[in-house]
């Protein structure tokens, strides 16, 4: 799915006002990092650690959890399939709507895609894109029978209040692998960080499989500085999801647009009458507004798209935009 994802502001020529194609929540300061990783830039001149111990080991102490239970990579993309990898040739389960990686990593490594008698679980918690969140105990009562593998990603988890699965939890479940991302909570997609934790016979596996160097040393600097200094770019939640549901309810009440509920500062969108690409591409040749057409996830139709809330001005823009397109 390489050319179906969101953020795919490099395709515009013209320029982009509003980016709402990506779950990534852009206004954030992260001046304290820019000005650590400035001042490590000679790290390029070296091979960082084959794979990333250090940062590895930092990370497991602020979970509470074994060194041995923490595998940083190269965003929690490569997590997906690595994860695939160790587990080639499962039966592996995946809730739809939902991120269409697990599937194409399933595929790549000849796992069978089945809706029952599965051994592997792929569910994304919040879920992207609808942005609902199963709560704790529904998550405990899924693994707890522990005859399945789970695989939980929680890349969005810093934006939902809901209270999630911990790492500690996860890793004593002993049946459950939970993907992280650092380039969500911190708005640096370009670095590419995530990590995986789990119990570590599980964990075992998938550094059986992991290439050496994936992470690079920017990207272990980051995420040592971040493991550090967790306040770095600060993001007050309740009002960006305040905002979010202002949004999602002025949007739902534009005729021939409905929007899903949501746990979280994304949520999906469906526009009744033509196509969420044409929709797409109106908006951001005469608008400077990019969103996400989400027609490619399996499940969904020609007219949905998902948007992540950015600010009120820029939110303002968009519903301006989209009552104007539909009036037309």
């Amino acid at each position: 799915m390489i050319d179906g994802h969101g953020d795919d502001l490099w395709r515009f020529g013209h320029p982009i006002r509003a980016n709402f194609s990506s779950n990534v929540f852009s206004q954030v300061d992260l001046t304290p990092l820019k000005r650590h990783l400035a001042a490590r830039l000679d790290a390029i001149g070296n091979y960082p650690e084959p794979e990333p111990y250090t940062l590895e080991r930092a990370i497991a102490a602020r979970e509470g959890i074994p060194s041995g239970a923490v595998c940083v990579t190269n965003g929690a993309t490569e997590a997906i399939y690595l994860t695939a990898l160790a587990f080639c040739g499962s039966r592996s389960q995946i809730l739809h709507p939902t991120f269409s990686e697990y599937g194409d990593a399933c595929r790549i490594h000849g796992h069978d895609i089945v809706q029952e008698n599965s051994n592997l679980v792929w569910l994304c918690n919040p879920n992207n894109p609808t942005g609902s969140v199963l709560s704790k105990k529904r998550v405990q009562e899924m693994i707890a029978g522990k005859r399945k593998t789970y695989i939980i990603d929680q890349s969005y988890g810093f934006f939902a209040l809901a209270d999630q699965l911990t790492a500690a939890e996860g890793v004593a479940a002993g049946n459950t692998l939970q993907l992280h991302s650092m380039t969500k909570r911190f708005a640096m997609p370009g670095l590419r960080l995530g990590y995986v934790t789990g119990a570590p016979q599980l964990m075992e596996r998938i550094r059986k499989v992991r290439m050496p160097w994936s992470v690079n040393a920017l990207a272990i600097e980051a995420g040592l500085y971040l493991t550090e200094h967790p306040d770095t770019a600060p993001i007050d939640l309740p009002a960006l999801l305040d905002e979010a549901q202002r949004l999602r309810r002025a949007l739902d009440s534009i005729p021939g647009i409905s929007v899903q509920t949501t746990d979280t500062h994304f949520m999906l969108c469906h526009i009744l009458k033509g196509s969420a690409a044409d929709l797409k591409q109106w908006l951001a040749r005469e608008k400077g507004v990019l969103i996400r057409d989400a027609s490619n996830f399996e499940g969904l139709g020609s007219g949905h798209f998902r948007i992540a809330a950015q600010t009120r001005e820029e939110n303002d823009l968009l519903i301006t935009a989209i009552e104007e397109y539909v009036k037309r």
